[in-house]
C-alpha cells in the first residue's frame, strides 16, 4: 500500500451497456465495493447529452465521444464497512440499494460481488456459469 488515498471514477452504466450488447454480457463481477466505502454520495452515469440530445448509449465513434457530457444520477452512501462481507443481507442497505440499480441500469444481473483480496471474500449472488 502506498499510503495514497484511492481515486476512482464514478460508474458508467450507459458505457456498460453498450458492452454488454456487443459482448453478449450474461453476469457481472463488481470488485473493490469497499472503495465506495464512507462517501456521502455516489453517482452513476446513466446516460449522455450530445449534441443537445440525451442518448442512453455511449456512442461508437471517439468523435461523438469527446462530444458528449455526462448525465449523473446520484444515490446515497453508505458509512458502514463492506470489506470482507460475504453474504448478500450483511451488506449495507445502501450498498445493496446501490448495486440493485447498477443491475437496473446496465440490464445484467450482478453475479459475482467482490468484498476482498481473498476468494473468500465473494459474496455468490447467481452462479455465473448456470
Amino acid at each position: 500500500m502506498t499510503g495514497r488515498k484511492r481515486r476512482c471514477g464514478w460508474f458508467d452504466a450507459a458505457a456498460l451497456r453498450r458492452s454488454g450488447r456487443i459482448n453478449g454480457l450474461t453476469g457481472l463481477c463488481i470488485t473493490k465495493l469497499d472503495v465506495l466505502d464512507g462517501l456521502k454520495e455516489l453517482n452513476i452515469c446513466t446516460g449522455y447529452k450530445l449534441d443537445g440530445k440525451i442518448i442512453d448509449l455511449l456512442p461508437i465513434g471517439a468523435d461523438e465521444v469527446a462530444r458528449c457530457e455526462p448525465i449523473y444520477e446520484t444515490m446515497p452512501g453508505w458509512s458502514g464497512t463492506t470489506f470482507g462481507v460475504k453474504r448478500w443481507e450483511e451488506l449495507p442497505a445502501n450498498a445493496q440499494a446501490y448495486l440493485n440499480r447498477l443491475e437496473v441500469l446496465c440490464q445484467v444481473p450482478i453475479a459475482i460481488v467482490s468484498t476482498g483480496p481473498e476468494r473468500e471474500e465473494t459474496i455468490l449472488k447467481q452462479h455465473p456459469f448456470n
